[in-house]
């Protein structure tokens, strides 16, 4: 949606540095991190440490308040989640447009581009309506683009166990006033155990443009992912599904203070219920997405900011499940923010949004900082949000899954306090505490004296956690970070039901990591996560990855569950053991240094 933030969030690094660079989106309009009085992180991809990162999300996995639950390793039909939110209350986006899909919130990480494409990634965490509307009750995550330097071909191959290879292309040309950046992928695996193999091709482009009327960008993306889903939904193993997007979007400054944005999203999902037997079972979705803003700050006296503007969306599907259905929002929104850096901030916003059949959704957010010194400031915040249930929710019908047309639009309402204490230029700590109310979430309870599910409203939900972190750079080129998410969900009565999503978090979340350059030429990085989820004991991971910084051939190795643990993001779904992947980038022309 901004161009801007993704070349701020380019040349940014974690929490911590070069604090005075970075620009995020935790209000209406772009801020300094250090400045942000909610809880937000940027997670950036160095452009020149490409080769550390098998997939964007190796950048997730670095902040343990985001619960990644994979199923295969390259991130296959993963799911994510913010503070014990399920994976269809966390929004996602790129570049500030929306992802989220109506059929099911189990492809809002169906990201088009490669990761050659992303820069970095954004994370809100708690209640974003006020900002961006419906499915933001956990949080957000904004997968951002950026240009790259002009002049550029890389070309990357790799490969590994579990039959796994990788080709990976990107180019870029242009001039000062216009650029074009182009990139293409293909990974492919046969599997690291009976139906869980899967090839993925992702193509996209992206244009620059500036002039005299403004920034231009356009973004053109398109992915195929089929797969093996042995027991990604129950029984039987031998399941297969196929899923394609298309997506097209474009971003408009007209001066500096008014900017519009639209995009287009078609996503269609192939799903057979037994991959030898596809007229057994088979399901076919088709849906499409049309959105568009637009928006406007004014700049007011005494340091504040009034932001303003108006968006639409329209989501329609065609399933030979789900059947043919079409809905419509429309949303407008007032922010007022007042700051004085190094001071105090106050930021106070509302949204209306109006959906199918006149219905209203009204989303307010209160935020605010103060500077107690130069070294440490508090923050606290108090918002409201709301998810709409997917087709999915309300029509799917399976041999052992239900929907419910009777379900209604989940609400929550989030509480959040913390500190952010910058002790010297290359040492920042963070702690926060929050609390979620959710009213009316959706999932799927199983019928009694049945193996069968149906998705339901379920009674009030509380959460309630802390998150904590040490960002330190001993010297320029070297990063070292610890974090902590710990997490407690309780329903406000005592009624006993299973259910699939609900309380499948983790109770605890650690996650320590390094990167950073070893002599002149070598570059590594290395991640341990310990999760201990509810009901289902501890495990830890750890990756590592090492790689040639400089010269146009960049040998490059890595490593993924070295410890080869056995353990489950989501029941009765293994992941695989040690993985082992090497290859070489070859910049064939451009910057080599």
């Amino acid at each position: 949606m901004r161009l801007w933030i993704a070349c701020a969030l380019s040349v940014g690094l974690l929490r911590g540095q070069q604090q005075s660079s970075i620009v995020v989106t935790g209000t209406a309009e772009p801020i300094p991190l250090a400045e942000a009085d909610r809880d937000v992180s940027a997670l950036p991809l160095p452009e020149k440490q490409r080769e550390l990162y098998n997939t964007w999300f190796d950048l997730l996995e670095l902040d343990p308040a985001l619960d990644l639950q994979a199923r295969a390793a390259g991130a296959m039909q993963a799911d994510v989640s913010i503070r014990g939110a399920t994976f269809g209350q966390t929004l996602v986006l790129l570049n500030g447009l929306r992802l989220d899909d109506v059929q099911t919130g189990h492809f809002n990480l169906d990201l088009p581009v490669p990761i050659e494409m992303v820069s970095g990634i954004e994370v809100l965490k708690g209640s974003g309506s006020a900002l961006y509307g419906s499915d933001a009750i956990g949080g957000v995550v904004n997968a951002l683009t950026a240009p790259i330097d002009p002049g550029e071909l890389r070309l990357l191959g790799d490969a590994g166990n579990f039959g796994t290879n990788q080709e990976h292309a990107v180019a870029s040309f242009g001039h000062a006033w216009w650029q074009e950046e182009m990139a293409a992928a293909r990974d492919f695996s046969s599997g690291f155990t009976t139906d869980r193999d899967y090839r993925n091709l992702s193509l996209s482009s992206l244009s620059t443009l500036k002039s005299r009327l403004g920034a231009t960008s356009l973004l053109f993306a398109y992915s195929d992912r089929p797969f093996g889903a042995n027991d990604f939904y129950g029984a039987p193993e031998q399941q297969w599904e196929r899923t394609k997007s298309w997506f097209a979007s474009g971003h408009q400054n007209f001066g500096d203070k008014t900017e519009a944005g639209f995009a287009y999203r078609r996503h269609t999902d192939l799903y057979v219920y037994i991959r030898d037997d596809p007229s057994f079972y088979t399901n076919r979705h088709i849906d499409d997405s049309w959105q568009g803003n637009l928006r406007r700050h004014d700049n007011l006296p005494l340091h504040g900011v009034l932001s303003y503007g108006v968006e639409g969306l329209a989501e329609s599907i065609h399933s030979t499940n789900l059947g043919i259905h079409s809905r419509e929002r429309g949303s407008g929104y007032i922010f007022y923010d007042l700051r004085s850096v190094r001071r105090y901030s106050l930021s106070a916003g509302i949204r209306e949004e109006v959906y199918s059949g006149q219905q209203v959704a009204t989303s307010p957010s209160l935020s605010g900082a103060v500077w107690i010194s130069g070294k440490l400031k508090v923050r606290a915040s108090a918002s409201r949000a709301f998810r709409l249930p997917s087709y999915t929710d309300i029509y799917y019908s399976s041999p052992n899954t239900l929907g419910n047309v009777n379900l209604k639009p989940e609400t929550a309402t989030s509480y959040e306090a913390g500190a952010d204490a910058y002790l010297k230029t290359n040492l920042h700590l963070s702690v926060t505490g929050f609390e979620r109310r959710d009213t009316d979430v959706i999932d799927y309870v199983e019928l009694p004296g049945t193996t069968n599910f149906q998705a339901e409203n379920l009674p009030q939900l509380h959460y309630r956690g802390v998150e904590a972190s040490a960002v330190w750079e001993p010297r320029a080129g070297q990063h070292i970070a610890l974090s902590f998410s710990g997490l407690h969900g309780e329903f406000a009565s005592r009624q006993t039901i299973v259910t699939e999503y609900a309380f499948n978090y983790p109770a605890y979340d650690g996650v320590i990591e390094w990167r950073g350059s070893v002599g002149k030429n070598l570059i590594g990085r290395t991640r341990i996560g310990v999760v201990d989820r509810v009901g289902r004991g501890q495990y830890a991971v750890w990756d590592a990855s090492a790689g040639y910084a400089t010269g146009h051939v960049r040998p490059f190795v890595e490593l993924t569950n070295i410890t080869n643990t056995v353990y489950q993001d989501i029941p009765l779904i293994a992941m695989p053991k040690r993985g082992v992947i090497g290859g070489v980038e070859l910049y064939v022309f451009g910057s080599s240094r």
